[in-house]
């Protein structure tokens, strides 16, 4: 197999049963072995296989091929469960990807099909969730009840966590990429003006290229062109930030987080997009509660983070419930 290794990374998540963590992205796929003291011993990423139809076969196959991989390098830690969180609308209590749009699956029985290949406990959940989880209890989140953790990457999903509980609404919660912001561009939701049309980092790059018909590699060439006085990356960029601003404005007003945390891609811009982006919610709010802005803190490994807080607590060793 190839991919790249890490070690021990983040912070322990205490001890409690040792669990293996699968987070399934668009492009990557990280996995995890925790240990009972809660170190994690070693991350594994590799690419997320695409095959059409058969993409959630070819994930579990993924997962077991990774598990064998883990324990032979790590013997004396023996997984008792495994979290695998995906991406797209996750039915938590079937164990069922209902459907992803980047991925392709429909219906796919994760939970089960992972259980009998690899003979441990699965538990499957949303990636975003996951994230958002372990944040909560981890990381830039802890120790407020109420927050939204919001993903900025390919997509714009958001974790929502209320009176110290993560609330899914059926598998449907916190899509608020799919949310209308704007008369345009069309989403592949189907819908068209969505705020991850307009302000994801993918869509930042694409609406650059297409406004310019110069190549932009991602979000991030943008915000330094618009920094170095591109005008029509400063467009693209102001658009995106008032888009993510009225999204945004809307939750507050609905759910009244005290915190909302930003990650993925674009969040590496940090106060690049913090501050334009909370002048913007001051310019909206009227007398709403004004949440804390702030930067996620677990970067890209929340999310696997997360899956192994899940698959702690289908055994019984994570607090708080399940993501």
């Amino acid at each position: 197999m190839t991919g790249d290794v890490s070690p021990s990374a983040g912070p322990s998540l205490g001890p409690g049963p040792a669990v293996l963590a699968v987070d399934v992205g668009g492009t990557d796929t990280k996995s995890a072995l925790v240990d009972e003291a809660g170190v994690v011993r070693e991350i594994l990423r590799r690419p997320t296989p695409h095959d059409g139809a058969r993409t959630g076969e070819r994930v579990v196959d993924e997962a077991v091929e990774v598990a064998a991989e883990l324990r032979a390098r790590h013997p004396d830690v023996v997984p008792a469960a495994v979290g695998m969180v995906v991406p797209g609308v996750v039915d938590d209590e079937r164990g069922v990807g209902v459907w992803s749009e980047n991925l392709g699956w429909r219906d796919m029985p994760f939970a089960d099909v992972a259980t009998a290949r690899l003979g441990v406990p699965v538990s499957l959940g949303h990636d975003v969730a996951a994230a958002g989880w372990a944040e909560y209890q981890l990381g830039a989140a802890a120790g407020y009840r109420d927050a939204l953790v919001v993903t900025l990457g390919t997509g714009i999903a958001a974790a929502v966590l209320l009176d110290g509980r993560p609330y899914r609404g059926g598998g449907l919660a916190g899509e608020i990429g799919h949310a209308r912001v704007a008369d345009g561009p069309d989403c592949v939701c189907g819908g068209r003006g969505c705020l991850e049309a307009v302000a994801s980092a993918a869509a930042i790059a694409r609406r650059y290229t297409a406004a310019t018909g110069r190549p932009a590699a991602g979000s991030r060439e943008v915000l330094a062109a618009a920094d170095a006085g591109d005008r029509d990356a400063q467009t693209v960029r102001d658009e995106a930030f008032d888009a993510l601003a009225l999204g945004l404005s809307h939750a507050v007003a609905l759910l009244a987080p005290q915190v909302i945390v930003l990650g993925g891609g674009l969040s590496h811009a940090g106060e690049a997009l913090l501050a334009p982006l909370g002048r913007r919610l001051d310019d909206l709010l009227t007398f709403h509660r004004r949440p804390v802005l702030l930067r996620a803190r677990l970067g890209g490994d929340a999310g696997v983070l997360g899956a192994a807080l899940r698959a702690r607590s289908a055994v019984g060793g994570a607090p708080g419930g399940a993501p």
